[in-house]
């Protein structure tokens, strides 16, 4: 009798002590270190002046290896495989003790510190301070240690899926040239930048069958003629009030040009600015601390909304390397008055479509699919550049916001704006139809 009731307590410790383990692996993590990452990420990336599309790719890839650890723990979300063009079946780590959450942001981070040029030199001291708030929440080692086996795990397999996306063979094409015909893109003042990303269609799409899936209808043809419609187009800058406050206002608060210089007495100096992908992530952000999602579903809208940036940033790309219309500030200089000048920067790129446009309307379509049409938020984003937070009613009415900040900055036509609303539409209710294929974006 006594050595059954030593072989019970032997059981009965044993059953306590697994059921122990699996406590402390199930502690909870705040879901706004989901934006933490994403903003250390943007930080990595001003750091670096990466380029709008290339920072949409980053964002991506790191958002997809942080959900599909999600996916791998919570059965209501489901993997992308099947989902995404080429997505592979991610094989689960063989870890016993781990925290799915903090597996999630640290596959994000490990994914950031490999493809960011400067990212395991920026990233490590917050990945550090991360690991050290969780050992203060009462992580033990052993969860810590599995859960950073797990995050490297997946991340590998992301990384690989990434190297995948011919991104790495934009290298091998020609330098490309500017065509130098008549209503044709050419490097703009001051910086005289070259062409960015010109190739960037030739990467594989996350949703899309192919960058020109969603072609808009072409630009209004140049033509020199005062009678012409493109003339109008022109006049239409030229007699815009750049000096309205509120114009200048909505101009600066979306302008986002990781390329701009600032004039310091003989020298030209590049200003800290994040790119629009950078941007519409921060509002991912805000909406889902306003809406106080759970970790799970923060890592989803924060995955489809990086996903849509990635696609809308090529259908775009496709665009303005096809029709190569040049710039306000060109064609106006040349055909209007040589002293006129944009209020902004002119970006290095070729003007048709309005990328802006694009990327932003495609980014609201999604988060509105997340948070319905009338989600009124504060835009606090670029707060830290000297900002002022802007209040929103929706995220399609910011979108149409951030659309018209380009033409009051001098810098888009008005039809590059609207097909690229247009364009952007299509894209984002295209990414939101095929997450649903596998109810991905209902998180159900």
């Amino acid at each position: 009798m006594a050595k059954f009731n030593n072989l019970l307590l032997v059981l009965l410790l044993a059953v306590m002590w697994t059921a122990c383990k699996k406590s402390e692996s199930k502690k909870e993590i705040d879901p706004t270190v989901i934006g933490q990452v994403t903003l250390q990420m943007t930080d990595v990336m001003v750091h670096d002046v990466t380029n709008p599309p290339l920072g949409a790719r980053f964002y991506a890839y790191a958002c997809l290896a942080g959900y599909e650890v999600v996916a791998q723990s919570d059965k209501a979300y489901p993997t992308m495989h099947g989902v995404l063009n080429d997505f592979p079946e991610i094989e689960k780590p063989k870890v016993e003790e781990y925290s799915y959450q903090l597996a999630s942001a640290l596959a994000m981070l490990e994914t950031a510190k490999k493809m960011q040029p400067s990212g395991d030199m920026l990233l490590k001291k917050y990945q550090q301070s991360l690991i050290d708030s969780c050992k203060k929440i009462g992580f033990t080692d052993e969860v810590i240690a599995g859960s950073q086996e797990y995050a490297l795990a997946v991340s590998k397999q992301i990384l690989k899926y990434a190297k995948g996306d011919r991104y790495n063979k934009i290298s091998n094409f020609p330098r490309y040239e500017p065509h130098g015909g008549p209503g044709t893109w050419y490097p703009t003042p001051p910086g005289y930048f070259p062409p960015v990303e010109p190739y960037f269609k030739t990467v594989r799409p996350f949703t899309l069958d192919s960058a020109s899936q969603f072609r808009p209808a072409p630009p209004i043809a140049f033509s020199e003629a005062k009678d012409s419609e493109f003339y109008k187009l022109m006049k239409l800058n030229y007699d815009d009030d750049q000096k309205a406050q509120e114009h200048r206002t909505i101009a600066a608060f979306w302008d986002c040009n990781p390329f701009a210089l600032e004039n310091k007495g003989h020298l030209l100096v590049g200003m800290k600015k994040i790119s629009p992908g950078a941007h519409w992530m921060g509002i991912t952000d805000i909406a889902c601390r306003k809406a106080k999602t759970d970790f799970s579903k923060t890592m989803l809208i924060n995955a489809s909304v990086a996903i849509g940036l990635m696609d809308g940033f090529m259908t775009c790309w496709d665009e303005k390397y096809r029709s190569n219309r040049l710039r306000p500030e060109t064609a106006i200089r040349k055909y209007i008055d040589p002293t006129w000048k944009p209020f902004l920067q002119t970006p290095p790129f070729p003007e048709y479509l309005s990328g802006h446009s694009v990327i932003s309307t495609a980014a609201a379509v999604i988060l509105t699919h997340y948070f319905g049409d009338d989600f009124a938020y504060t835009d606090t984003v670029e707060e830290r550049f000297n900002l002022k937070a802007r209040p929103f009613k929706s995220f399609l009415a910011a979108s149409e916001e951030s659309g018209m900040s380009r033409f009051y900055g001098g810098i888009h036509f008005m039809d590059a704006i609207e097909n690229g609303q247009k364009q952007g539409k299509q894209v984002g209710e295209w990414v939101v139809k095929k997450l649903e294929t596998k109810a991905v974006a209902s998180g159900k």
